[in-house]
């Protein structure tokens, strides 16, 4: 089958999606309704599957129907955005761009820089969606990921930039200091409350120690409370509630206002990498090329941010 083939009946079905009705989509498209059922009807022969629940009273999707939608959604919204780009009359980067970034580093760091960029670019329209655990971009469908951490290889399909490490820094309250006393040592360190990162499987994550000459091992420690959330740690922190490793992008400003203390602070240690991907056949497309260049100046990792 050919692609031209593949594409017949797509914008009638997600028109009888959308309008809920055969009546309202033969309506929306200058179609009688004997043509949109028809086209449906094929389109239900090819793929072998079902797309609506036909009753006398109303029309729903099914599972397989929601599925395709999607997926036509897509594909339907990439034909518009390639013909706006090959216009003549196509000014600057325009339509959806689908966002994907890590939670609290996307509210705190990318949120601001999207903000500005889509102010810059009034044809743009983002759908930004927060995960902090490893998207498929391509199967997902979206043009541009902001990822911290990640494989040790991206595959050949997605492109992708190096936007610098994470700088990881013991810190506690002053409070939590002056009722404790400050550790003058790794050893002693390991004595004082713990306020960890934790998963949803009930595992913590561990703390990063090294010496600046070498690659920074992993110390299993017993918490005295572990969070499932960045911004929840820091909180804990700032309450008094013990010392946490955690990054300088997020703990920065407190240090700097005194709220938080680095502790150990020749304990500094390299974190996780910051990467932009997206999908390589995709990297030609003004939007992708505008968004990129502009986190690539933008979010950047550097120490004590």
């Amino acid at each position: 089958m050919t692609p031209a083939e593949r594409l017949k009946g797509l914008e009638t079905f997600v028109a009888v999606a959308e309008a809920g009705s055969f009546t309202a989509a033969a309506e929306r498209l200058n179609l009688t309704n004997s043509a949109v059922g028809k086209a449906i009807a094929r389109l239900e022969g090819r793929l072998h599957k079902q797309l609506f629940d036909r009753t006398t009273r109303r029309l729903a999707m099914t599972d397989a129907g929601e599925l395709f939608y999607a997926a036509c959604v897509r594909v339907l919204e990439e034909l518009e955005t390639a013909e706006r780009d090959l216009s003549s009359e196509h000014i600057e980067p325009s339509g959806r761009l689908r966002v994907d970034m890590p939670a609290t580093f996307g509210r705190l760091h990318a949120i601001p820089s999207l903000l500005a960029f889509a102010r810059a670019h009034p044809r743009i329209a983002p759908q930004v969606s927060f995960t902090d655990r490893f998207v498929d971009v391509v199967e997902d469908g979206l043009d541009v990921v902001v990822r911290i951490g990640g494989p040790d290889a991206w595959p050949a399909t997605l492109g992708y930039r190096y936007l610098g490490s994470e700088e990881l820094v013991f810190c506690a309250a002053p409070d939590y200091l002056a009722r404790h006393g400050e550790p003058d040592s790794l050893e002693r360190l390991f004595e004082h409350d713990a306020v960890l990162y934790g998963r949803a499987d009930g595992s913590a994550s561990p703390w990063f120690v090294g010496d600046g000459r070498s690659p920074p091992a992993r110390r299993h420690v017993e918490g005295r409370i572990v969070l499932g959330q960045a911004e929840a740690q820091v909180a804990a922190v700032e309450a008094g509630l013990g010392i946490a490793q955690l990054a300088t992008w997020l703990v920065a400003p407190r240090i700097r206002d005194g709220r938080l203390v680095k502790v150990l602070p020749a304990l500094a240690t390299q974190g996780l990498p910051l990467h932009l991907v997206w999908q390589k056949r995709r990297q030609q497309v003004p939007k992708v090329q505008a968004l990129v260049a502009h986190f690539e100046e933008t979010l950047r990792i550097r120490p004590e941010e």
